[in-house]
């Protein structure tokens, strides 16, 4: 656990566990590729929830386009965010959207790894 703080100490709570039990058996060399690469292509949930906020008085799904839900995005464009509730339920729940999304990178990554 103790890599997980030295090569990523930005994340926290759940991303922080999951990403730590997936480079503690690594080697070192190849932890720290991990964890830059994983570093370059993980979303920052306070970036998702300031999408949504734009969203909210803005172009509603553009956090949906950013982590790639295309047809959530067009469907939050056409209703305004599901009439402002998918927006502030995505809001309230930015950071479990956010480690969702950053999970997939980090299987995605150990793929290419193994």
């Amino acid at each position: 656990m103790k890599k997980i703080f030295e090569y990523l100490p930005e994340l926290e709570g759940d991303e922080s566990e999951y990403i730590g039990r997936i480079i503690e058996d690594m080697p070192e060399e190849e932890a720290k590729m991990f964890s830059n690469i994983y570093r370059s292509r993980r979303k920052d949930p306070i970036l998702l929830l300031v999408l949504a906020l734009i969203g909210l008085f803005g172009v509603a799904g553009i956090h949906r386009f950013f982590v790639g839900h295309i047809g959530m995005g067009i469907l939050y464009l056409l209703t305004c965010g599901l009439c402002f509730i998918g927006t502030i339920v995505d809001m309230i729940n930015y950071k479990n959207f956010a480690f969702e999304y950053n999970r997939k990178i980090a299987q995605d990554l150990l793929k290419d790894f193994n």
